[in-house]
């Protein structure tokens, strides 16, 4: 990323693009969106009463669609970075979240291979854990604690709030609870007290991070 001194101004390109990495961004941002909407050209929308299986997937990839336009159009009026260095690191951590999304949400067998449903409590955030990673600056303390606060998000909106079948437990996991409770209590209990473990981590980290600075300035102290 260009880093600019205080007062300076971005550079400016010569010829109409004059932010070539907004160009390039929005680009892609659309062809995203292009692929999205063409996969699921068969699946039914629904309503907003009963929604379909193409309903969260088309509108969100209408909405990426919508901010790469966004941005191919800022390419053109305002002055912005050239691209940046092509690296792999981002891509093959995004690429692998996804995957990993994909083959223990439902579950995976080839062969022999055979990867139990997971349900999205797990595949929840070993994708957010893996798409963090994508970046350098990522530090797991952080990521844990955005996966356990996001999935029970998730788990509520989508299983309970959008009744969508979308797998959310492993079925080992359903003899822990009660066997008079229904499956959305399963759902808010699993919820809470992965919300609740979000905090626990917050406050336990930052309590020990406290005590390496107070140590750290006693010692710069003596």
């Amino acid at each position: 990323m260009s880093v600019l001194h205080e007062g300076s101004e971005p550079p400016r390109h010569r010829g109409p693009v004059r932010a070539p990495q907004s160009l390039a961004g929005g680009l892609l941002l659309i062809a995203l969106a292009a692929l999205a909407l063409w996969l699921t050209r068969d699946l039914d929308q629904g309503t907003l009463n009963a929604m379909g299986p193409a309903m969260l997937p088309r509108w969100l990839a209408i909405g990426v669609g919508l901010s790469g336009l966004a941005l191919v159009v800022t390419a053109f009026l305002k002055d912005g970075d050239l691209l940046e260095r092509w690296s792999l690191r981002g891509p093959v951590f995004v690429i692998g979240a996804i995957l990993a999304f994909a083959l223990t949400i439902r579950g995976y067998s080839f062969g022999s291979l055979v990867i139990p449903g997971l349900g999205l409590l797990v595949a929840g955030p070993l994708a957010i854990i893996l798409g963090g990673f994508a970046t350098p600056e990522a530090r797991l303390r952080d990521l844990l604690i955005l996966a356990l606060s996001l999935t029970p998000f998730c788990m509520v909106l989508f299983g309970d709030l959008l009744n969508l079948p979308i797998p959310v437990f492993p079925q080992a996991l359903t003899g822990l609870f009660p066997a008079d409770w229904s499956q959305k209590a399963v759902l808010r209990a699993t919820a809470a007290i992965m919300a609740a473990a979000a905090v626990v981590v917050f406050v336990a980290t930052r309590r020990r991070r406290q005590a390496s600075v107070d140590v750290a300035g006693h010692n710069g102290r003596i």
